[in-house]
């Protein structure tokens, strides 16, 4: 089941075996969050873009029974969410397909989504950008293969009407991931931002938009703190990572 190099890591929380490997990508405290955040249909159809070694797929899988797309570029980590989904026995929900984003309509209808979710690079694609030397670790972070507006363009023709996006990214891009969003007819609805701990500035960002919703209605949840003054995870992030 493993190669080399390899681990197995658990969600406790959603009691998930997930395979790793620290010389690709790991999943991290995103995935967690954006598993979270997004509100999951019961049923149909769930579709998670840029899905790395398909952490977030994998912990959605506990909250629903709809049927959950997975799409990775990158034939390595494509094969290790692949071999996740077999670990725990999900081959009847989850399907990893290893293809670029910018294919999608090659293989899924538009108009056909509920959810759509992404962990998507968030720095952008710039000559003076200093990359990763690891490529893997490089494409996962950069836009170099999909950029925002990619992302966002292909989710919006995903997604049937009042389907939802939920994406997690940085705040220094906030007011670009709204223009962009409104610009491809996702209404930005729920947003939190996600500090380090109190007393510091947000780092991570989760928002969610409906396909065609109401301009108005927006909400900003409370803040979400990951760690607590002591350094150890809050009581949010424990309870996201190992159940109550």
């Amino acid at each position: 089941m493993l190669k080399k190099g390899e681990r197995i890591d658990q969600l406790y929380a959603e009691d998930i075996q997930i395979i790793q490997s620290s010389e690709v990508f790991s999943f991290s405290i995103d995935a967690v969050l954006l598993a979270n955040f997004a509100r999951v249909p019961k049923r149909g159809q769930i579709i998670d873009l840029c899905a790395g070694n398909g952490a977030i797929g994998l912990f959605l899988s506990r909250k629903t029974s709809a049927a959950i797309d997975q799409i990775e570029l990158q034939p390595r980590l494509a094969d290790m969410g692949q071999r996740s989904i077999v670990l725990n026995h999900l081959e009847e929900q989850l399907t990893m397909h290893e293809m670029d984003l910018k294919n999608t309509f090659d293989v899924f209808r538009k108009d056909s989504a509920d959810l759509v979710v992404c962990n998507p690079p968030y720095f952008k694609e710039l000559p003076t950008s200093q990359k990763n030397p690891n490529p893997h670790l490089a494409i996962a972070r950069h836009e170099i293969h999909a950029t925002l507006e990619d992302v966002v363009s292909v989710s919006a023709k995903l997604l049937k009407m009042n389907g939802r996006f939920a994406m997690v990214h940085r705040p220094d891009r906030f007011l670009e991931i709204v223009d962009c969003l409104r610009a491809n007819r996702i209404a930005p609805k729920r947003i939190q931002f996600v500090y380090p701990k109190p007393g510091k500035e947000a780092n991570t960002l989760l928002i969610e938009g409906i396909k065609d919703g109401k301009s108005e209605g927006l909400r900003f949840l409370p803040p979400l703190y990951t760690y607590d003054q002591s350094g150890s995870y809050s009581a949010d992030l424990q309870e996201m990572l190992y159940g109550n």
